[in-house]
């Protein structure tokens, strides 16, 4: 039992890993999904078709394409998309599609009832986090107001990695790292669900049993193991958010170090000593006891990319799209683009924040657009960096990862406006190889410092001074504060 395999299911694609002893990879597999959006600020999946139907098929095609005996698999751990809100009922039947993480946004009334009749401080203070399009207690209230009849038949409120782990073993877990997002219903300090402060949105016995990332939380059973290949009786760890597994990936595991995943959206990680509260990012315990984690997010991003792609470029593939943008000058000739195409997660909180570009005119062409769109996700990035600079928790370390990290454009675009270098390892296949290395981890094959001899530095890029990028960052946030107004007025009934 010397392999390990990991996981991931991601907002528009799942892939997943088998590695050796060593960390090498043995097999990889993808598999393709759409994110479901059926009204304006709502972001759902298929748990499922999306989410099981994924891992059954990759767990699969791994199990084929490297020939490994499943019982030669020492241990599987997954992950994926979060923090999610899926009601299921007592047989386990999801009664909904999942409801994403802080790209959907309708919960937004929920939020304001919550913070009027709780105060915006005793949450920051019992749960470390404001309540944002990010945390899951509001939407459990959205569920429980719009649609009583499901709320009803609820018996358990999972994530996406929990209905996976249920699948795979029978048991409801969820790890602390993504239970910090369940706010107003778990208590940082305690370490323990509560229903101190918002007792009628959901008995606290219809959660998830709370555990650590790497701990183990069952073993695949035999009805698991006919769907999926694997050997009845391999261990299963609670798992965690993809985004946490993407940095175990790269080897963030000291304070001061900071994962920048390039996905469907930026999501960004740094381990701490103590925690960093503030009102404009997210704290978690880290995936073990003792240490503190404080994150950010853009609300679009590969997101965007391809949202351009599908309405203005079909005829392009990504690497087209991107030696157009590398034609155009630094600054796309002064066009901005405000990338809040589904309102806007940290530092701003603002589900009602709209997309816009500005300055255009007759001489810009498609690829001035697409960089346009690059150097505005740079720019709300470097807006998340600020805030760090503005609270002295600046990280030392930052480590890129995920598919845009093959971006130049977007990579260097990001360096330059944020003042900052990013180091990319050998490997770049992400949250699934971070899910191997914990799966290694949870039975003893591996010791966390390890992760670095499994995927050691492989470059840096560095920032360069850009006189466009000097004058347009600060337009870039006036734009946004003098639009805001207006992106409010026009609202998300577009239809009335």
């Amino acid at each position: 039992m010397t392999h390990t395999l990991g996981i991931d299911i991601g907002t528009f694609e799942s892939k997943g890993v088998l590695v050796d002893g060593t960390g090498r990879i043995v097999a990889t597999a993808t598999r393709p999904h759409k994110m479901l959006v059926p009204r304006p600020g709502w972001a759902e999946h298929r748990a499922e078709e999306d989410w099981w139907g994924d891992f059954v098929h990759i767990t699969r095609a791994l199990l084929a394409e490297s020939g490994i005996d499943p019982k030669d698999i020492a241990c599987v751990a997954a992950s994926a998309i979060g923090p999610c809100m899926l009601p299921v009922d007592a047989t386990g039947a999801p009664l909904m599609n999942g409801v994403l993480y802080g790209v959907d946004t309708r919960a937004a009334a929920e939020i304001d009832h919550l913070n009027a009749s709780i105060g915006a401080e005793r949450i920051m203070a019992t749960c470390g986090n404001a309540l944002t399009s990010q945390s899951v207690g509001p939407k459990i209230l959205w569920l429980k107001n719009t649609h009583p009849d499901l709320y009803a038949r609820t018996a358990k409120v999972l994530t996406s990695t929990s209905y996976i782990t249920w699948k795979l073993t029978g048991t409801h877990v969820i790890d602390h790292y993504t239970a910090a997002n369940f706010s107003p219903l778990y208590d940082v300090n305690a370490l323990d669900w509560t229903d101190a402060l918002a007792p009628d949105i959901l008995p606290l016995e219809k959660l998830p049993r709370l555990m650590w990332s790497t701990d183990v939380a069952g073993h695949v059973t035999a009805e698991a193991a006919a769907e999926t290949g694997l050997a009845t009786g391999t261990p299963v760890t609670c798992g965690t958010i993809d985004a946490a597994a993407e940095a175990v990936s790269v080897g963030v595991q000291r304070p001061g170090e900071m994962m920048m995943m390039y996905g469907s959206t930026i999501f960004i990680i740094q381990v701490t000593s103590d925690p960093v509260r503030d009102q404009r990012l997210w704290y978690a315990p880290w995936l073990w006891p003792g240490m503190h984690a404080s994150m950010a997010g853009l609300a679009t991003s590969g997101t965007l990319t391809h949202w351009f792609r599908d309405q203005f470029a079909r005829d392009a593939r990504f690497g087209d799209l991107a030696a157009e943008a590398a034609a155009s000058p630094k600054g796309a000739k002064g066009l901005l683009c405000l990338p809040y195409f589904s309102g806007e997660r940290t530092p701003i909180h603002d589900p009602q924040a709209k997309g816009a570009f500005f300055g255009l005119d007759l001489t810009h062409t498609r690829g001035d657009m697409f960089r346009a769109v690059l150097e505005g996700i740079a720019s709300g990035t470097a807006h998340v960096l600020e805030t760090y600079r503005d609270l002295d928790a600046m990280p030392r370390r930052i480590l890129a990862v995920g598919g845009g990290t093959k971006n130049a454009v977007w990579m260097q675009a990001t360096s330059d406006i944020a003042g900052v270098g990013q180091i990319l390892c050998e490997k770049t296949v992400g949250a699934s190889y971070g899910d191997a290395f914990l799966a290694a981890t949870a039975v003893g094959k591996a010791l966390p410092d390890q992760i670095v001899e499994w995927n050691p530095v492989a470059r840096t890029v560095r920032p360069e001074a850009v006189p466009a990028y000097a004058r347009q960052y600060p337009l870039f946030k006036r734009l946004y504060a003098q639009t805001r107004d207006i992106a409010h007025d026009l609202g998300t009934d577009r239809g009335k």
